[in-house]
């Protein structure tokens, strides 16, 4: 079973893999990882990456050359994560002692999930695609490929987010697909975390209209009842949610409310966010191996979130 953040039956430190190389424009990896920092005990870790262009058998031909070259950029790239972290405001007790690793291969996201198994790590946090508008989240390649496969929860950080000076000070879980219950895995690992940490719940659902507004004459418009009734099961669905875990954590601070807008983007501004807001989001759909994947309904939502999420793998089916 893949490891996750530390809930409410552990004082382990939270181990955190941060992504981050010193060529790539942007610390929000590095400030998101602070943050954290602010909140919790954890152990951070920063991997940077080199992506061969070409084939593994010329590396032979290379020998000693290569290994040389690498041995430089690994320590530059120590130099500079060691600075990076300093000026995000992430104190030294919180470095791991192998601060810095540099790790190279044909694949990005196959060396970052590598480097999250070699490290343990319960949480792998990604920056922004440098295009993403400020405050929100856009996914490379490489976040795009995590977002469907990683084994390990994904800390979305997204570009030039203000963070809160305080930590992380409310948790929010978000229901997405029709088909969540009040028994969902993620809600609860929401929950355990909130209460953890000290912080309230809050449980949220979105009505976005607009969609598939497809009306097939003035007198009968099923996009509108298709909304409505979303609405309906989604209320409904919160307060299932609500008192479960109310029953699980009788002392946690817990609400609840529906985003409604055009589209996503009008149902996630249509809520207020602070920011000290953490999002959780579960993944879709479970099945024979517990990891990471996002849907379509997810991969749009995420465009549109200006808050940092986590996301937290389906468990095996």
């Amino acid at each position: 079973m893949a490891s996750t953040l530390p809930a409410s039956d552990s004082d382990a430190p939270a181990r955190l893999l941060i992504a981050w190389h010193p060529d790539t424009p942007g610390t929000e990896a590095l400030e998101l990882a602070a943050w954290l920092s602010r909140t919790t005990d954890v152990r951070i870790r920063v991997v940077s990456t080199f992506v061969r262009p070409w084939p593994s058998s010329s590396l032979s031909k290379l020998g000693g050359k290569y290994r040389k070259w690498v041995a430089r950029q690994a320590a530059a790239a120590e130099k500079a994560v060691k600075n990076a972290l300093t000026d995000a405001g992430v104190d030294r007790e919180f470095w791991d002692e192998e601060i810095s690793v540099f790790a190279d291969g044909p694949s990005e996201s196959v060396l970052l999930t590598e480097a999250a198994n070699a490290f343990g790590a319960q949480l792998v946090i990604l920056g922004s695609d440098a295009a993403a508008p400020k405050g929100r989240f856009l996914a490379g390649t490489t976040a795009d490929s995590l977002l469907h496969s990683s084994p390990k929860p994904l800390g979305l950080a997204p570009r030039a987010v203000k963070l809160s000076k305080r930590g992380v000070t409310r948790m929010n879980f978000a229901f997405l697909e029709s088909l969540g219950t009040e028994n969902d895995p993620s809600l609860h690992f929401a929950a355990g975390l909130a209460a953890k940490w000290g912080v309230s719940l809050r449980i949220l659902a979105f009505s976005p209209s607009g969609i598939a507004d497809m009306p097939f004459n003035d007198k009968l418009d099923l996009s509108r009842e298709l909304v409505d009734e979303w609405r309906e099961h989604s209320l409904a669905m919160l307060d299932r949610a609500h008192d479960a875990v109310h029953d699980a954590y009788p002392d946690l601070p817990v609400e609840s409310e529906i985003g409604t807008g055009v589209g996503w983007a009008g149902a996630i501004d249509a809520l207020k966010w602070k920011k000290g807001d953490l999002l959780i989001l579960g993944s879709n759909p479970m099945g024979a191996i517990e990891r990471v994947f996002v849907g379509s309904t997810a991969t749009e939502f995420l465009r549109h979130v200006q808050v940092p999420v986590v996301i937290h793998p389906s468990p095996n089916a």
